[in-house]
């Protein structure tokens, strides 16, 4: 990716509203990025849109709960940072941006590329204890039973994918801190 994801992550964390270490925070960000990328090969995504996608998706919540505008907030995050923190070709970008804007929808077509991003999302659902139910998967990569058990596992788990602390430089809390 040519995109430089830890400084454009410290560009987003600087107006982020809720904890870093959230539901819908770095940890889960990371997440995404890795279900996106184990998708990707098998789909034919852009995983440059898919790696923007995993950050910026979740990046203007208001609140953990329900914030049915945030897909949107998030859009025009990646409009506004675009240009300065990456640059995508219009129709990348336009993929980028209907992917974040429509996220939370429940749609399932899309360009195979959003569908990707939508599927890396919803993979990750069981951090919040929703499991993930193959008839709101998008692609059939993300229905792979072996793949979606590990993804839903991890999600599950929370678990903090170490590219949070050795790649994007954030340091983890300790379990019983923050």
């Amino acid at each position: 990716m040519s995109v430089d994801l830890p400084e454009l992550i410290q560009a987003i964390l600087r107006d982020y509203a809720l904890p870093v270490f959230g539901h819908h925070g770095v940890a889960h960000w990371a997440r995404v990025l890795e279900n996106g990328l184990a998708l990707a090969p098998r789909t034919g995504a852009n995983e440059e849109v898919v790696g923007l996608f995993a950050v910026l998706h979740d990046s203007r919540r208001v609140n953990e709960a329900v914030d049915h505008l945030h897909g949107r907030r998030g859009a025009d995050l990646a409009a506004s940072l675009r240009g300065a923190w990456f640059d995508l070709p219009d129709p990348d970008f336009e993929l980028l941006y209907q992917a974040c804007a429509l996220h939370t929808d429940g749609l399932t077509a899309a360009d195979v590329t959003v569908q990707t991003c939508w599927d890396a999302d919803r993979l990750d659902l069981a951090r919040v204890f929703i499991q993930p139910r193959p008839e709101f998967l998008c692609t059939d990569a993300a229905r792979d039973p072996q793949l979606m058990s590990w993804a839903v596992g991890r999600g599950a788990q929370r678990v903090v994918p170490a590219l949070v602390a050795e790649a994007w430089h954030i340091p983890v809390p300790t379990p019983g801190e923050g």
